[in-house]
Protein backbone atom coordinates (compact mmCIF):
# COMPACT_ATOMS: atom_id res chain seq x y z
CA UNK A 1 0.00 0.00 0.00
CA UNK A 2 1.41 3.43 -0.56
CA UNK A 3 1.55 6.07 1.11
CA UNK A 4 -1.39 8.02 -0.52
CA UNK A 5 -3.76 5.20 0.23
CA UNK A 6 -2.22 4.70 4.59
CA UNK A 7 -3.78 8.39 4.60
CA UNK A 8 -7.05 7.96 2.93
CA UNK A 9 -10.06 6.52 4.96
CA UNK A 10 -10.72 3.13 5.31
CA UNK A 11 -14.02 3.60 2.48
CA UNK A 12 -12.00 5.19 0.18
CA UNK A 13 -9.44 2.91 0.33
CA UNK A 14 -12.27 -0.20 -0.53
CA UNK A 15 -13.16 2.06 -3.17
CA UNK A 16 -9.82 2.29 -4.95
CA UNK A 17 -9.53 -1.80 -4.42
CA UNK A 18 -12.63 -2.37 -6.22
CA UNK A 19 -11.70 -0.39 -9.51
CA UNK A 20 -8.22 -1.79 -9.30
CA UNK A 21 -9.84 -5.25 -9.51
CA UNK A 22 -12.62 -4.60 -12.06
CA UNK A 23 -10.02 -3.15 -14.28
CA UNK A 24 -8.82 -5.09 -18.00
CA UNK A 25 -4.55 -5.23 -16.75
CA UNK A 26 -4.92 -4.49 -13.06
CA UNK A 27 -3.34 -1.05 -13.72
CA UNK A 28 -4.87 2.54 -13.49
CA UNK A 29 -3.33 5.53 -13.50
CA UNK A 30 -5.69 8.28 -12.03
CA UNK A 31 -4.73 10.69 -14.33
CA UNK A 32 -5.17 9.10 -17.64
CA UNK A 33 -8.74 10.41 -18.62
CA UNK A 34 -11.39 7.81 -20.44
CA UNK A 35 -12.80 8.80 -23.85
CA UNK A 36 -16.13 11.05 -23.55
CA UNK A 37 -19.10 12.12 -25.76
CA UNK A 38 -19.84 8.20 -26.78
CA UNK A 39 -22.42 8.52 -29.74
CA UNK A 40 -23.66 5.93 -32.32
CA UNK A 41 -24.02 7.12 -36.01
CA UNK A 42 -26.92 4.91 -37.32
CA UNK A 43 -28.48 4.39 -40.86
CA UNK A 44 -30.90 1.47 -41.11
CA UNK A 45 -28.64 -1.19 -39.49
CA UNK A 46 -25.03 0.17 -40.30
CA UNK A 47 -23.90 1.07 -36.95
CA UNK A 48 -20.66 2.94 -35.90
CA UNK A 49 -19.62 4.26 -32.59
CA UNK A 50 -17.56 7.27 -32.30
CA UNK A 51 -16.00 9.47 -29.11
CA UNK A 52 -13.64 12.34 -27.99
CA UNK A 53 -10.43 12.17 -26.69
CA UNK A 54 -8.53 14.96 -24.89
CA UNK A 55 -5.26 15.10 -26.68
CA UNK A 56 -3.39 16.70 -23.88
CA UNK A 57 -3.77 13.32 -21.69
CA UNK A 58 -1.14 11.13 -24.64
CA UNK A 59 1.21 13.51 -24.69
CA UNK A 60 3.81 10.76 -23.04
CA UNK A 61 3.12 8.38 -25.99
CA UNK A 62 0.25 7.00 -28.88
CA UNK A 63 -3.16 6.26 -27.72
CA UNK A 64 -5.35 3.33 -28.93
CA UNK A 65 -8.41 2.28 -27.78
CA UNK A 66 -10.48 -0.83 -27.67
CA UNK A 67 -14.31 -1.47 -27.73
CA UNK A 68 -16.74 -3.96 -26.39
CA UNK A 69 -20.19 -4.59 -26.61
CA UNK A 70 -22.72 -6.75 -24.74
CA UNK A 71 -26.61 -7.35 -24.37
CA UNK A 72 -27.76 -5.58 -21.66
CA UNK A 73 -29.96 -8.73 -20.07
CA UNK A 74 -27.13 -10.43 -19.53
CA UNK A 75 -25.68 -7.47 -16.80
CA UNK A 76 -28.87 -7.98 -14.43
CA UNK A 77 -29.20 -8.31 -11.03
CA UNK A 78 -29.73 -12.20 -11.12
CA UNK A 79 -26.86 -13.09 -13.01
CA UNK A 80 -24.81 -11.23 -10.78
CA UNK A 81 -25.82 -12.61 -7.90
CA UNK A 82 -24.53 -16.65 -9.13
CA UNK A 83 -21.06 -14.27 -9.39
CA UNK A 84 -20.39 -15.16 -12.95
CA UNK A 85 -18.87 -11.73 -14.90
CA UNK A 86 -20.63 -11.44 -17.93
CA UNK A 87 -18.51 -12.01 -21.61
CA UNK A 88 -18.19 -8.71 -23.31
CA UNK A 89 -17.67 -8.98 -27.02
CA UNK A 90 -14.68 -7.09 -28.33
CA UNK A 91 -15.38 -5.55 -31.54
CA UNK A 92 -12.53 -3.25 -31.92
CA UNK A 93 -9.05 -3.74 -30.02
CA UNK A 94 -6.24 -1.78 -30.08
CA UNK A 95 -7.13 1.13 -32.66
CA UNK A 96 -5.82 4.43 -33.11
CA UNK A 97 -9.57 5.82 -34.48
CA UNK A 98 -11.97 7.43 -32.64
CA UNK A 99 -14.45 5.05 -34.06
CA UNK A 100 -15.74 1.76 -34.22
CA UNK A 101 -17.96 0.00 -36.57
CA UNK A 102 -20.88 -2.60 -35.55
CA UNK A 103 -22.33 -3.27 -39.06
CA UNK A 104 -20.39 -6.77 -39.30
CA UNK A 105 -22.22 -7.70 -35.71
CA UNK A 106 -25.62 -8.32 -37.08
CA UNK A 107 -27.27 -6.82 -33.43
CA UNK A 108 -30.31 -7.82 -32.97
CA UNK A 109 -32.67 -4.47 -34.33
CA UNK A 110 -35.19 -4.67 -30.90
CA UNK A 111 -32.09 -5.85 -28.53
CA UNK A 112 -30.82 -3.27 -26.19
CA UNK A 113 -26.84 -3.33 -25.85
CA UNK A 114 -24.54 -2.07 -23.71
CA UNK A 115 -21.11 -0.40 -25.28
CA UNK A 116 -18.12 0.40 -23.47
CA UNK A 117 -14.37 2.09 -24.82
CA UNK A 118 -10.85 2.59 -22.91
CA UNK A 119 -7.96 4.21 -23.81
CA UNK A 120 -4.75 3.07 -23.70
CA UNK A 121 -1.58 4.67 -23.70
CA UNK A 122 2.16 2.82 -23.25
CA UNK A 123 0.13 -0.24 -21.62
CA UNK A 124 -1.82 2.32 -19.04
CA UNK A 125 -5.43 1.98 -19.39
CA UNK A 126 -8.74 4.42 -18.67
CA UNK A 127 -11.69 3.63 -16.96
CA UNK A 128 -14.00 2.63 -19.28
CA UNK A 129 -16.81 4.84 -21.00
CA UNK A 130 -20.20 3.30 -21.70
CA UNK A 131 -23.55 4.15 -23.50
CA UNK A 132 -26.70 1.87 -23.74
CA UNK A 133 -27.75 1.20 -27.51
CA UNK A 134 -31.15 0.00 -29.30
CA UNK A 135 -31.43 -0.31 -32.88
CA UNK A 136 -35.27 0.07 -33.22
CA UNK A 137 -35.29 3.22 -31.39
CA UNK A 138 -32.18 4.74 -32.02
CA UNK A 139 -30.99 3.51 -34.96
CA UNK A 140 -31.89 6.72 -38.03
CA UNK A 141 -34.13 5.54 -40.82
CA UNK A 142 -33.10 6.45 -44.45
CA UNK A 143 -34.69 7.15 -47.77
CA UNK A 144 -36.15 5.23 -50.18
CA UNK A 145 -33.22 3.04 -52.35
CA UNK A 146 -34.41 4.10 -55.44
CA UNK A 147 -37.22 6.26 -56.80
CA UNK A 148 -38.06 6.04 -60.61
CA UNK A 149 -40.63 8.04 -62.66
CA UNK A 150 -42.79 7.13 -65.21
CA UNK A 151 -45.20 8.56 -67.58
CA UNK A 152 -49.03 7.37 -67.49
CA UNK A 153 -50.71 10.18 -69.84
CA UNK A 154 -51.56 13.28 -68.39
CA UNK A 155 -50.27 11.37 -64.85
CA UNK A 156 -47.36 10.32 -63.49
CA UNK A 157 -46.10 6.68 -61.79
CA UNK A 158 -43.78 7.44 -59.03
CA UNK A 159 -41.84 3.37 -58.28
CA UNK A 160 -40.26 3.28 -54.77
CA UNK A 161 -37.96 0.91 -53.81
CA UNK A 162 -37.84 0.17 -50.25
CA UNK A 163 -34.47 1.22 -47.81
CA UNK A 164 -32.92 -1.96 -46.71
CA UNK A 165 -30.58 -3.10 -44.36
CA UNK A 166 -26.93 -3.65 -44.38
CA UNK A 167 -27.77 -7.45 -45.75
CA UNK A 168 -29.90 -5.87 -48.85
CA UNK A 169 -33.19 -6.65 -47.05
CA UNK A 170 -36.39 -4.46 -47.04
CA UNK A 171 -36.66 -2.44 -43.89
CA UNK A 172 -40.24 -3.19 -43.71
CA UNK A 173 -39.11 -6.25 -41.90
CA UNK A 174 -38.16 -4.52 -38.84
CA UNK A 175 -40.84 -1.30 -39.36
CA UNK A 176 -43.67 -3.17 -40.98
CA UNK A 177 -45.82 0.17 -41.00
CA UNK A 178 -42.84 1.92 -42.44
CA UNK A 179 -44.86 4.40 -45.31
CA UNK A 180 -43.52 7.40 -48.27
CA UNK A 181 -44.23 10.90 -47.60
CA UNK A 182 -44.09 12.17 -51.34
CA UNK A 183 -43.71 15.83 -52.27
CA UNK A 184 -44.34 16.98 -55.75
CA UNK A 185 -44.27 20.25 -57.83
CA UNK A 186 -44.54 21.68 -60.75
CA UNK A 187 -41.24 23.04 -62.61
CA UNK A 188 -41.35 25.95 -64.11
CA UNK A 189 -39.14 27.78 -66.61
CA UNK A 190 -36.49 29.34 -63.93
CA UNK A 191 -36.09 26.13 -62.15
CA UNK A 192 -38.69 27.19 -59.65
CA UNK A 193 -41.42 24.91 -57.59
CA UNK A 194 -44.35 26.37 -58.13
CA UNK A 195 -47.73 24.39 -56.54
CA UNK A 196 -45.88 22.12 -53.86
CA UNK A 197 -48.78 19.35 -53.11
CA UNK A 198 -47.91 16.18 -51.34
CA UNK A 199 -48.97 12.48 -50.74
CA UNK A 200 -48.86 10.00 -47.90
CA UNK A 201 -48.54 6.61 -49.72
CA UNK A 202 -47.25 2.94 -47.92
CA UNK A 203 -47.66 1.27 -51.53
CA UNK A 204 -44.14 1.27 -53.62
CA UNK A 205 -45.90 2.57 -56.95
CA UNK A 206 -47.75 5.92 -55.99
CA UNK A 207 -49.99 8.13 -59.03
CA UNK A 208 -49.93 11.68 -59.01
CA UNK A 209 -52.93 12.85 -60.05
CA UNK A 210 -55.00 16.01 -61.46
CA UNK A 211 -51.34 16.61 -63.44
CA UNK A 212 -51.46 19.19 -66.37
CA UNK A 213 -50.48 17.35 -69.72
CA UNK A 214 -47.02 18.59 -71.14
CA UNK A 215 -45.59 19.93 -68.13
CA UNK A 216 -42.83 19.13 -66.21
CA UNK A 217 -42.84 17.83 -62.36
CA UNK A 218 -40.28 17.13 -59.94
CA UNK A 219 -40.87 14.48 -57.32
CA UNK A 220 -38.78 13.99 -54.05
CA UNK A 221 -39.40 11.17 -51.22
CA UNK A 222 -39.21 10.43 -47.54
CA UNK A 223 -39.44 8.05 -45.53
CA UNK A 224 -41.65 7.81 -42.47
CA UNK A 225 -42.26 5.69 -39.37
CA UNK A 226 -44.65 7.35 -36.40
CA UNK A 227 -44.43 4.49 -33.73
CA UNK A 228 -40.94 6.23 -32.67
CA UNK A 229 -41.29 9.69 -35.05
CA UNK A 230 -38.64 8.07 -37.36
CA UNK A 231 -37.90 10.40 -40.48
CA UNK A 232 -35.74 9.99 -42.87
CA UNK A 233 -33.81 12.55 -45.30
CA UNK A 234 -35.75 13.13 -48.85
CA UNK A 235 -34.77 11.45 -51.59
CA UNK A 236 -32.86 13.69 -54.87
CA UNK A 237 -35.41 15.51 -56.83
CA UNK A 238 -36.77 13.39 -59.96
CA UNK A 239 -37.91 15.15 -62.86
CA UNK A 240 -40.17 13.90 -65.83
CA UNK A 241 -42.81 15.55 -68.24
CA UNK A 242 -46.39 14.18 -68.27
CA UNK A 243 -47.72 13.29 -71.62
CA UNK A 244 -50.88 14.26 -73.53
CA UNK A 245 -52.95 13.54 -76.49
CA UNK A 246 -50.66 12.75 -79.68
CA UNK A 247 -51.01 15.65 -81.73
CA UNK A 248 -51.76 14.67 -85.40
CA UNK A 249 -47.95 15.88 -86.86
CA UNK A 250 -46.12 14.26 -84.60
CA UNK A 251 -48.31 10.48 -85.75
CA UNK A 252 -47.49 11.55 -89.10
CA UNK A 253 -43.32 11.83 -88.32
CA UNK A 254 -44.05 8.35 -86.58
CA UNK A 255 -45.44 6.55 -89.72
CA UNK A 256 -43.41 8.70 -92.20
CA UNK A 257 -40.16 6.91 -89.71
CA UNK A 258 -41.49 3.59 -89.41
CA UNK A 259 -41.70 3.70 -93.75
CA UNK A 260 -38.18 4.76 -93.84
CA UNK A 261 -37.23 1.97 -91.61
CA UNK A 262 -39.26 -0.39 -93.17
CA UNK A 263 -37.26 0.84 -96.67
CA UNK A 264 -33.76 0.70 -95.17
CA UNK A 265 -34.68 -2.70 -93.20
CA UNK A 266 -36.26 -5.23 -95.83
CA UNK A 267 -36.30 -2.93 -99.21
CA UNK A 268 -32.78 -1.68 -99.55
CA UNK A 269 -31.01 -5.27 -98.84
CA UNK A 270 -33.36 -6.69 -101.34
CA UNK A 271 -32.86 -4.17 -103.76
CA UNK A 272 -29.42 -5.32 -103.76
CA UNK A 273 -29.51 -8.46 -104.17
CA UNK A 274 -31.47 -7.98 -107.17
CA UNK A 275 -28.97 -5.82 -108.85
CA UNK A 276 -26.06 -8.04 -107.77
CA UNK A 277 -28.24 -11.34 -109.64
CA UNK A 278 -28.50 -8.75 -112.56
CA UNK A 279 -24.70 -7.97 -112.66
CA UNK A 280 -23.62 -11.33 -112.58
CA UNK A 281 -26.36 -12.42 -115.37
CA UNK A 282 -25.48 -9.98 -117.79
CA UNK A 283 -21.54 -10.75 -117.19
CA UNK A 284 -21.61 -14.46 -117.37
CA UNK A 285 -24.58 -14.36 -119.51
CA UNK A 286 -24.51 -11.31 -122.38
CA UNK A 287 -27.89 -10.72 -124.41
CA UNK A 288 -25.48 -9.66 -127.24
CA UNK A 289 -24.70 -12.61 -129.42
CA UNK A 290 -21.87 -13.13 -131.68
CA UNK A 291 -21.76 -11.95 -134.92
CA UNK A 292 -23.18 -14.24 -137.66
CA UNK A 293 -19.92 -14.90 -139.60
CA UNK A 294 -18.21 -15.76 -136.22
CA UNK A 295 -21.32 -17.65 -134.63
CA UNK A 296 -21.61 -19.47 -138.12
CA UNK A 297 -17.91 -20.82 -137.57
CA UNK A 298 -18.26 -21.40 -134.24
CA UNK A 299 -20.81 -24.29 -135.00
CA UNK A 300 -19.15 -25.39 -137.58
CA UNK A 301 -15.86 -26.26 -136.35
CA UNK A 302 -17.98 -27.78 -133.43
CA UNK A 303 -15.52 -26.28 -130.60
CA UNK A 304 -16.40 -24.35 -127.57
CA UNK A 305 -14.04 -21.52 -128.58
CA UNK A 306 -14.67 -19.35 -131.66
CA UNK A 307 -11.65 -19.89 -133.48
CA UNK A 308 -10.77 -18.59 -138.12
CA UNK A 309 -10.70 -20.70 -140.77
CA UNK A 310 -7.06 -20.49 -142.41
CA UNK A 311 -6.85 -20.35 -146.40
CA UNK A 312 -5.02 -23.60 -146.79
CA UNK A 313 -7.71 -25.81 -144.89
CA UNK A 314 -10.82 -23.59 -146.91
CA UNK A 315 -10.79 -26.88 -149.28
CA UNK A 316 -10.79 -29.55 -147.29
CA UNK A 317 -13.16 -28.24 -144.69
CA UNK A 318 -15.55 -26.59 -146.54
CA UNK A 319 -15.24 -28.74 -150.07
CA UNK A 320 -16.91 -31.84 -150.54
CA UNK A 321 -18.02 -34.01 -153.58
CA UNK A 322 -22.01 -34.03 -154.39
CA UNK A 323 -23.49 -36.53 -156.46
CA UNK A 324 -26.50 -35.35 -158.58
CA UNK A 325 -28.72 -37.90 -159.75
CA UNK A 326 -30.25 -36.81 -163.03
CA UNK A 327 -33.90 -36.26 -162.97
CA UNK A 328 -36.09 -38.04 -165.79
CA UNK A 329 -39.19 -36.50 -166.99
CA UNK A 330 -42.33 -38.19 -169.02
CA UNK A 331 -43.23 -35.98 -171.97
CA UNK A 332 -46.73 -36.20 -173.05
CA UNK A 333 -46.95 -37.59 -176.59
CA UNK A 334 -47.40 -34.21 -178.12
CA UNK A 335 -44.04 -32.97 -177.15
CA UNK A 336 -42.08 -36.03 -178.39
CA UNK A 337 -40.35 -35.18 -181.45
CA UNK A 338 -40.96 -36.71 -185.04
CA UNK A 339 -38.23 -39.17 -185.77
CA UNK A 340 -35.32 -37.93 -187.86
CA UNK A 341 -34.48 -40.51 -190.62
CA UNK A 342 -30.60 -40.16 -190.20
CA UNK A 343 -28.71 -39.33 -186.60
CA UNK A 344 -25.89 -36.70 -186.76
CA UNK A 345 -22.13 -38.18 -186.94
CA UNK A 346 -21.25 -36.32 -182.83
CA UNK A 347 -24.44 -36.58 -181.60
CA UNK A 348 -24.65 -38.82 -178.56
CA UNK A 349 -26.42 -41.55 -178.23
CA UNK A 350 -28.09 -43.01 -174.85
CA UNK A 351 -27.25 -46.19 -173.06
CA UNK A 352 -29.20 -49.06 -173.09
CA UNK A 353 -28.88 -52.10 -171.32
CA UNK A 354 -28.92 -55.75 -172.61
CA UNK A 355 -32.21 -56.41 -171.96
CA UNK A 356 -33.37 -54.04 -174.57
CA UNK A 357 -34.93 -51.80 -171.54
CA UNK A 358 -34.64 -47.85 -172.82
CA UNK A 359 -32.89 -45.70 -170.70
CA UNK A 360 -33.66 -42.27 -172.22
CA UNK A 361 -36.63 -41.94 -170.52
CA UNK A 362 -38.35 -41.07 -173.78
CA UNK A 363 -41.35 -44.01 -174.40
CA UNK A 364 -43.55 -43.87 -177.62
CA UNK A 365 -47.65 -43.72 -177.52
CA UNK A 366 -47.95 -45.21 -180.98
CA UNK A 367 -48.18 -48.44 -179.73
CA UNK A 368 -44.77 -49.93 -181.20
CA UNK A 369 -42.94 -52.54 -179.41
CA UNK A 370 -39.42 -50.92 -180.59
CA UNK A 371 -37.47 -48.12 -179.02
CA UNK A 372 -36.91 -44.87 -180.52
CA UNK A 373 -33.15 -43.74 -181.22
CA UNK A 374 -32.67 -40.07 -179.38
CA UNK A 375 -32.02 -37.57 -182.00
CA UNK A 376 -30.05 -34.06 -181.72
CA UNK A 377 -33.52 -32.52 -180.11
CA UNK A 378 -33.75 -35.34 -177.28
CA UNK A 379 -30.33 -34.90 -176.38
CA UNK A 380 -30.97 -31.03 -176.27
CA UNK A 381 -33.74 -31.47 -173.75
CA UNK A 382 -31.39 -33.65 -171.57
CA UNK A 383 -29.10 -30.96 -171.50
CA UNK A 384 -31.51 -28.44 -170.15
CA UNK A 385 -33.13 -30.95 -167.39
CA UNK A 386 -28.90 -31.24 -165.97
CA UNK A 387 -29.45 -27.34 -166.17
CA UNK A 388 -32.48 -27.30 -163.85
CA UNK A 389 -31.19 -29.44 -161.69
CA UNK A 390 -27.86 -26.69 -161.43
CA UNK A 391 -29.89 -24.10 -161.11
CA UNK A 392 -32.04 -25.58 -158.59
CA UNK A 393 -29.20 -26.78 -156.15
CA UNK A 394 -27.71 -23.00 -156.39
CA UNK A 395 -31.27 -21.64 -154.93
CA UNK A 396 -31.18 -24.49 -152.25
CA UNK A 397 -27.37 -23.80 -151.39
CA UNK A 398 -26.59 -19.97 -152.18
CA UNK A 399 -22.66 -20.73 -150.62
CA UNK A 400 -22.54 -24.09 -153.15
CA UNK A 401 -20.92 -23.49 -156.59
CA UNK A 402 -20.91 -26.10 -159.32
CA UNK A 403 -17.47 -26.02 -160.99
CA UNK A 404 -17.46 -29.15 -162.98
CA UNK A 405 -20.80 -31.13 -164.57
CA UNK A 406 -20.57 -34.50 -165.87
CA UNK A 407 -23.83 -35.78 -167.42
CA UNK A 408 -22.99 -39.09 -168.44
CA UNK A 409 -21.91 -39.75 -164.87
CA UNK A 410 -24.09 -37.50 -163.23
CA UNK A 411 -21.45 -36.59 -160.77
CA UNK A 412 -21.15 -32.55 -159.79
CA UNK A 413 -17.83 -31.20 -158.17
CA UNK A 414 -19.18 -28.22 -155.63
CA UNK A 415 -17.34 -25.99 -153.30
CA UNK A 416 -18.16 -22.84 -151.10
Amino acid sequence: MTPKEENLPQCARKKLRFTLETSLDGHVRAELKHPKNLAMITLNTNYMLTWDWDQSSSESGAVNFTTQYVAKYKLTSKRLSKKKSPVWITACEKTWRRSCDLTKFSLYYLGIYVLRVQANVNGDVSAWEQKEFCPDTDADLGPPNKVDLSPAGSDLDVFISDPVTSTNISMKENHPELYYHVVYWERSAGQQAVGTQTLDSSANIVTLPNLKPWTWYCVRVQSRYDYYNKKSIFSSPHCMQTEGATPWWQIFMYFMASLVTTFLVILLPLYSCFRCYKTLKETWFPSVLLPTPIQYLWDSTGYDIPRLVSPESDSELLCDRVTVEPLLHILPPEAVPAPLSCLEPDSRHSRQDSSGSGDSGVYSTGGSSGLRQPNTSHSSTLAEVFDLVQVKIQDMAPGLKAQHVNVDEGIVDMCV
